[in-house]
């Protein structure tokens, strides 16, 4: 629209990390508030049905994408690696809402920055990348940023941690596989069949505790979807804005995002070692994505020498 292309032309003359920096905490908070609302129809509303209809919603919205162009981007001869995919997006996702249930929003934020050296391990084992001893030096401060988090054995553990770790390794293992069909697949395909399998895995095991939203939950469960959505949205476009160092430099602005919300919300407010831990597991990140991005510089310019 027209009248918004004053306020565009600004935001795009802004620095690329304030525009990183805008758009990562839109993303963290639609994040939280899906989780928010979540938990708060969990008593009368199972999660699995939450993430059935949190599913359904998603893939409505991906249904122009899907069907433009003739239905391309729904032809592939990956089906059975997309069905596969569809297990381990689903789990994550509700094992990141159950969660919810037991530990601060804060706490899951705080755990969920351990994505990246996570992934960073996976790559090394699974598809064979290289592992050079800074990666090692990386991943060896993210634990340690984790079990600040965590801290085992000077706190009971609870169910939550337990669900959000999983949920994270389960994410991991969903990078992994983007990562390996980003090679011969498009973006919007790869979107697109994770919401076709997610759907029906969801559908079939929100039959067995299914109970019908009332009018206001049923609201409720379309916000939720489109939060999901709006989380999406705003990660892609933060990467856009900067550089991924930048990016997961400014991706600890989630914390106090969810922190505030998990306070007005639940009353909430994570303890000082999550702080602590979390800035570690950040600062871990930054050193991981910074070197990799030396790397592929030192590559692009090595390729870019005539022989």
């Amino acid at each position: 629209m027209k009248i918004f292309q004053p306020l565009n032309k600004w935001f795009d003359s802004l620095p690329g990390a304030v525009r990183a920096g805008f758009w990562i905490t839109c993303a963290g908070a639609f994040f939280t508030g899906m989780m928010s609302i979540a938990r708060t129809l969990s008593p009368e509303l199972s999660i699995l049905v939450v993430v059935f209809f949190r599913a359904s919603f998603g893939l409505m919205f991906l249904l122009p994408t899907a069907f433009a162009n003739g239905g391309a981007r729904l032809r592939t001869k990956k089906l059975s690696l997309y069905a596969v995919r569809g297990i381990s997006a689903y789990l994550s996702v509700t094992f990141f809402f159950i969660a919810a249930t037991y530990i601060p929003l804060g706490d899951i934020a705080a755990i969920g920055f351990t994505r990246p050296f996570l992934a960073c391990i996976a790559a090394i084992l699974i598809l064979g990348e290289l592992a050079r001893s800074r990666r090692w030096i990386a991943i060896g401060i993210g634990i340690v940023g984790a079990l600040i988090v965590i801290r085992p054995g000077f706190q009971e553990m609870n169910p939550g941690i337990l669900f959000a770790i999983t949920a994270v390794l389960l994410s991991v293992c969903n990078s992994i596989m983007i990562k390996y069909l980003s090679r011969t697949e498009h973006p919007d395909s790869i979107a697109i069949y994770q919401a076709v399998f997610v759907a029906p895995y969801a559908l079939i095991v929100a039959l067995f505790v299914w109970t019908t939203p009332n009018l206001e939950q049923f609201s409720w469960l379309i916000l939720i979807g489109a939060f999901g959505a709006l989380t999406q949205r705003a990660l892609a476009r933060s990467f856009h804005a900067a550089d991924a160092t930048v990016v997961i430099t400014l991706d600890f602005l989630r914390l106090p995002v969810a922190a505030l919300i998990g306070l007005a919300v639940f009353g909430e407010w994570p303890i000082i070692w999550v702080w602590v831990g979390s800035i570690v597991i950040i600062a871990s990140s930054f050193l991981l994505a910074k070197k990799e991005a030396e790397d592929k510089e030192v590559n692009k310019q090595a390729s870019d020498v005539p022989s």
